[in-house]
């Protein structure tokens, strides 16, 4: 009779024991499928955050040679003239006037009130002959202009191979995108862009 006793105590616990991995795996499997929604809305989150603030563009072409090359991936900060003003020297990516879906990238030479002056292969701001030790060289080209409101005078580093305001005029500043701060590919050119002040700002 003890045998038999023990025998129906096992027989009515084996189900227990078989039940609560299958209760465990339901849990785990609800809690996976809740991690993965988790990640996923971080992760958009995330990248709406940072295409908010940044932007990545492509060089395309040889208007800022040496500074820049071909093919060059460069990241953009679209905050910096949130807490800031342009100033020359910096870099900018920005809509192109003639084509606003084109994005070009180039330097800022004038600022709004600027007399902008090109001659004898230098470039002077208001009479002030500027040291430009980045360009590829010197301009060959002549030319006058008046930096008006609310606009920017903008040229390639690549001065006599460079789409910019001396060939179409100058630049709405509203069309700007952002400064670009970073070379970030390919690796072996990474780099953090310079931008050097041409004179003092007023």
């Amino acid at each position: 009779m003890e045998n038999l006793q023990q025998e129906e105590q096992v027989e009515f616990q084996e189900p227990l024991v078989l039940g609560q991995p299958e209760e465990e795996e339901k849990i785990n499997w609800g809690r996976f499928a809740l991690d993965i929604v988790e990640t996923l809305i971080l992760a958009l989150i995330l990248f709406l955050a940072i295409n908010a603030m940044s932007a990545r563009v492509r060089v395309d072409g040889f208007s800022m040679r040496p500074t820049l090359e071909d093919g060059e991936f460069v990241l953009v900060s679209k905050m910096s003239y949130l807490f800031g003003e342009t100033e020359r020297g910096d870099i900018i990516v920005f809509h192109f006037p003639m084509n606003p879906e084109e994005e070009l990238i180039k330097r800022v030479i004038g600022l709004p009130g600027d007399h902008i002056s090109v001659s004898d292969g230098t470039v002077s701001v208001n009479g002030q002959m500027l040291n430009e030790p980045y360009i590829a060289a010197t301009p060959t080209y002549t030319g006058e202009w008046d930096v008006a409101e609310g606009q920017l005078f903008v040229l390639g580093d690549n001065r006599n191979n460079s789409n910019d305001s001396k060939d179409w005029g100058l630049l709405p500043a509203q069309n700007v995108v952002g400064k670009a701060v970073l070379i970030y590919w390919p690796p072996p050119l990474w780099d953090v862009i310079q931008h050097p002040k041409l004179m003092s700002s007023r």
